[in-house]
């Protein structure tokens, strides 16, 4: 190890053997800091509740990173008691529409947005800043990063800041209080007050903010007047085999389906197509790949989909990689809302370097649709084109028939994990 490399702390809560989009990409960091000067130390739970498992993701870890481990306790391990299913469905995001939720739904999702503020993991955060201060003390360490959400774990990064004033960078995945299920949590006044308050002291306190989209850069830039840099997700080099093509024609869904993200708008274009043109009918295939909503599968059922559907649940991301290269087309769809303009779903740059073409659904003005755009990866639609959608899924259709189904990014290499990582060294090494 080279003696002259910065140390600096990482505080996660997603790590390998978690599965899911939020391991991603302080994995991938992590992975190529040394390679720019930096010794990378990461804190994580030793006893997490994760709701998805992905163990080929252990092999992906950087033997040069330290890891540091202490306990958690997370009150979903309590609540898993009376309904795992149900538990594990909320704390991955799941979040059943308001008119089809049980009571205990309901009760749970009341619990989580008024009594675990920020989130479920409110109790590591003392545990782990009397941890940390011996560690960062005996170890010369000046410098931290806490990556949310869990959100709670810049509550972590406030306390090391405040005691011993390193230098902390707090690193944004997702918003905070304009996150898209953040509504759905039946918050008090009180705890939407909190929850705000929480969010203006961090902002107000790190001493940068990184953000993944310049949307949600302009948000914070309301809030604080704190440096805020923009490092989006990426796609790293990924040791796959060249995949065959479906012999379907093959629209495939990869991650999460919640139930805010139905596109009806697709499902009705699909069943019109599935009864105009018949040989749409007979190559045809929904692939959905992942965890997926209730809501999601009875539209699906509503429009006459289900015998073309392939529901093949969730696999471990080095599957999804390939399931991205084999599919005709990739979907990308995001919540119909102003919150969500900012969202960059994170396997947008794993699709875009698939070489498939991308159909991606979302509110006007999104920052994933300017991506998408520039680098020639696909075509972006708001909920109310469908008939612009139809045309563009005729078109892929008949470029599939020809086998001739192709698109031609460009300007992918700024988005590599590699060079991302990059930039993201110079900010620590240069403030």
């Amino acid at each position: 190890m080279n003696n002259k490399q910065k140390k600096i702390l990482i505080i996660t809560y997603y790590w390998p053997p978690a599965g899911g989009p939020g391991v991603q990409r302080w994995l991938k960091f992590v992975k190529y800091l040394p390679d720019f000067g930096i010794q990378p130390l990461v804190y994580i739970p030793e006893n997490p509740t994760y709701p998805i498992i992905d163990e080929a993701l252990l092999d992906q870890v950087s033997d040069k990173a330290i890891i540091l481990k202490n306990k958690i306790f997370e009150p979903y391990q309590l609540a898993g008691i009376f309904s795992k299913k149900n538990t594990k469905k909320i704390s991955s995001g799941i979040i059943p529409a308001a008119k089809k939720q049980s009571l205990l739904e309901k009760t749970l999702l009341w619990i989580r947005g008024n009594i675990f503020i920020p989130d479920a993991r409110f109790l590591w955060v003392n545990p782990s800043v009397g941890y940390l201060k011996k560690y960062l003390k005996d170890n010369a360490i000046d410098t931290i990063v806490t990556s949310g959400p869990p959100h709670s774990l810049h509550l972590i990064g406030l306390q090391l800041k405040e005691e011993l004033g390193v230098k902390w960078y707090a690193d944004f995945r997702d918003p905070w209080t304009t996150i898209g299920y953040h509504k759905a949590l039946k918050l008090s006044s009180y705890a939407e007050r909190k929850h705000k308050t929480l969010e203006s002291l961090v902002l107000n306190t790190a001493d940068t903010i990184i953000v993944t989209s310049k949307t949600t850069k302009a948000e914070f830039e309301l809030l604080t007047n704190k440096p805020i840099e923009v490092i989006t997700n990426g796609y790293d080099v990924e040791n796959v085999a060249k995949q065959t093509l479906d012999e379907k024609f093959s629209l495939a869904h990869i991650g999460s389906f919640l139930s805010d993200r139905n596109p009806l708008v697709l499902w009705e274009v699909l069943q019109e197509l599935i009864n105009e043109i018949p040989s749409f009918a007979s190559n045809f295939e929904l692939k959905l790949i992942g965890k997926i909503s209730q809501e999601v599968l009875d539209s699906i059922a509503k429009y006459n989909l289900t015998t073309f559907t392939n529901n093949l649940g969730y696999i471990s991301h080095i599957e999804a990689i390939e399931q991205q290269r084999k599919s005709q087309v990739l979907l990308l769809i995001e919540i119909d809302s102003e919150e969500t303009k900012s969202i960059i779903p994170g396997k947008l740059f794993e699709y875009m370097v698939s070489e498939r073409p991308i159909i991606a659904i979302g509110p006007e003005g999104s920052d994933f649709a300017e991506i998408i755009t520039t680098t020639n990866t696909g075509v972006f639609f708001t909920y109310n084109e469908k008939e612009r959608l139809k045309q563009t899924i005729i078109s892929y259709f008949n470029a599939y028939l020809e086998k001739n189904l192709k698109v031609y990014p460009v300007g992918l290499q700024q988005y590599s994990r590699r060079s991302l990582t990059q930039r993201l060294a110079d900010v620590f090494l240069s403030q």
